[in-house]
């Protein structure tokens, strides 16, 4: 079906599409052990009744069972070579059902994981990817293509680019949008309109899935202000319900709205707009007979122009413009002065005696930042964000937190760092992290959404104003961004190359391994300059030669000179202690004449250490 076919049929008539297919399928027994596509493979007479009971309930448009039938999403489960075949297979099984009175979409959702520069997906992957769905949909017969639940615009861009290079059938994209009132009143949803909307193929744009019927409505009638060509809408049966399970790690979503009340809110979908009504998760194909029934006697709003939308009902108090944040004071001292930052290792238990006191002591020294990591090598210590506050508030010295991708989804960077902002932590230090396999609990799961690289475009997002969703955040935050740089590397031209990344991000200053050797040093230097980034250079001080040599040998990113290893391993360990201290000292007092200050790491966080380095700049 071409785009102006359908837009013409909905001209005239109110398009019921069907619902949820996971979510049904979990009530029929199937576990969520493999992907609910899946099943189109191991159960397809479940899922050919299932689009049965949604044709019989009045729908006139289901479908495929291929929302996550990624190579991408599949590859989490081993499937991914098994892509074609199963949106092959469940393209068959819709047309089967279908017959020739319903419509069949393609269903086309998200990767499933951030593409680059956010997340680690490289685009041609995701390319490719979306190429391969949609040609095994469109070769098993399906009319249009549906992209839904998209949540990243830039993502349903380029799978909408792909298709629409493939094929010359209709195209309906639908985008998440958040249960809040303040992205209504922003006007997101029109702006989505209105941009896609002008995409050729294009037949139809709309949101789906995360509201219930009543947000949806307001949402529907944002993006119907902004387009003349039909909205769809999508939504939920209300807000979801967990149901834990007896090992209390499974566990079944449910909603608990009626069909009655789903079907009354689908005229009113209608009446707000919407030419094309359906569900999305929660929804069965009860629901969708009440909404079937509810619009059957009703035509959609005929909109030679967009319609004017409901304003949102205006604030009882004028709306007061929030102050911007205040920056750093590193952000001002930056190429003003040496910075001198140290790092104090974190407790594993509670007691923080031994770096409060610290902190202390380095402000004393005229030190500017204390460094405070984010479990490093995958240790537990205690949260940096609780520290790095506790530091700032009763010590009086600000704090660079590193901040690690290893632990959180992409809901949680930006939720905790929102919360840092908020405790008045300005300076982040986005790491990607180790991977919790090599730390102290070895079974905990990695998560790794994104990269220190899409972790920094996200700290550029806020300091805009924005979350990466583009909704807006109240006021631009003032986060000091720095970025590492390894130049141990094992591939040097990658670790450059990334570091061009990151500036490009929103790097703003560059944080160095530790260096021994003046070559390195310079080809750290070199790296940040031609990105024209400072440079807080690396240094740790050496306390005997057992320590070298763990550093040199069992450390990655760490090489230690051979004669200083010589002259260690022939001397004690109290003299090994008074020349690691001689060596950063002559090191420090060289560096500084071509980096923007140093970022020192004493020995088990021994801030006295740091204090007999630190006499080197006096």
């Amino acid at each position: 079906m071409k785009p102006r076919e359908l837009q013409q049929r909905l001209e005239n008539e109110v398009l019921v599409a069907d619902g949820a297919m996971g979510t049904v399928l979990q009530t029929r027994g199937i576990t969520i052990a493999h992907p609910y596509e899946y099943a189109s493979l191991t159960h397809p007479e479940l899922v050919l009744s299932v689009h049965q009971e949604y044709v019989q309930a009045g729908s006139r448009m289901i479908e495929t069972n291929t929302f996550g039938a990624n190579r991408i999403k599949l590859s989490a489960y081993g499937l991914a070579d098994q892509a074609s075949e199963l949106n092959a297979q469940a393209g068959k099984l819709a047309r089967r059902a279908a017959g020739g009175k319903v419509l069949v979409a393609g269903a086309v959702g998200p990767c499933g994981k951030p593409l680059e520069p956010v997340g680690t997906i490289e685009p041609h992957l995701a390319m490719a990817a979306f190429r391969e769905q949609a040609t095994a949909l469109i070769e098993a017969g399906v009319d249009l293509i549906l992209l839904e639940t998209f949540s990243d615009l830039e993502e349903l861009r380029l799978a909408y680019q792909v298709i629409h290079q493939i094929t010359d059938i209709a195209i309906i994209a639908q985008k998440v949008f958040i249960e809040d009132g303040e992205t209504l009143a922003a006007g997101l949803p029109a702006r989505f309109a209105e941009e896609v909307s002008g995409w050729p193929g294009i037949a139809a744009v709309g949101a789906n899935c995360v509201v219930g019927p009543q947000r949806m409505r307001e949402i529907v009638k944002s993006i119907a202000s902004s387009t003349k060509i039909p909205v769809s809408a999508m939504p939920t049966p209300g807000l979801p319900q967990f149901v834990a399970a007896s090992d209390m790690i499974g566990g079944t979503v449910r909603y608990a709205v009626s069909p009655a009340y789903f079907g009354q809110s689908a005229r009113e979908l209608v009446e707000a707009g919407a030419s094309i009504v359906g569900g999305c998760c929660g929804t069965s194909p009860q629901h969708i007979a009440e909404a079937a029934k509810a619009v059957s006697e009703i035509k959609p709003i005929y909109r030679v122009k967009p319609v004017t939308a409901i304003p949102i009902a205006p604030a009882k108090e004028p709306v007061i413009k929030q102050p911007p944040s205040a920056p750093s004071r590193l952000s001002r001292i930056l190429g003003q002065k040496y910075v001198i930052t140290v790092e104090l290792d974190l407790p594993r238990g509670l007691d923080i005696t031994k770096v409060l006191d610290g902190a202390k002591a380095m402000k004393a020294r005229g030190g500017d930042l204390i460094d405070i990591s984010d479990g490093a090598r995958a240790r537990l210590r205690m949260n940096p964000m609780a520290v790095a506050h506790l530091i700032q508030e009763q010590v009086g010295i600000e704090v660079m937190m590193h901040f690690a991708c290893r632990d959180r989804n992409l809901l949680a960077v930006q939720a905790d760092l929102l919360g840092a902002h908020a405790l008045g932590i300005r300076n982040i230090l986005a790491i990607t992290g180790d991977p919790a396999a090599i730390g102290d609990y070895p079974s905990a799961t990695s998560v790794f959404d994104i990269d220190s690289i899409g972790l920094i475009r996200i700290l550029r997002r806020f300091n805009e104003g924005f979350d990466l969703a583009g909704n807006s955040i109240g006021r631009e935050t003032a986060f000091t961004i720095a970025a590492a740089f390894d130049p141990l590397a094992p591939d040097l031209r990658l670790e450059k190359e990334r570091l061009k990344r990151k500036a490009e991000a929103g790097a703003h200053l560059v944080y160095t391994q530790p260096i021994f050797e003046r070559g390195a040093l310079e080809e750290s230097v070199k790296a940040a300059k031609s990105c024209r980034l400072p440079i807080f250079f690396g240094l740790l001080p050496l306390r005997s030669s057992r320590h070298a040599e763990f550093m040199h040998n069992e450390v990655p990113g760490i090489s230690i000179p051979a004669e200083i290893r010589s002259r260690l391993a022939e001397i004690s360990d109290e003299e090994g202690r008074r020349y690691g201290i001689e060596v950063a000292q002559q090191f420090l007092a060289a560096a500084k004449a071509i980096t923007d200050g140093v970022y020192l790491m004493p020995p088990f966080g021994n801030y006295r250490v740091a204090e007999a380095v630190l006499e080197a700049l006096e």
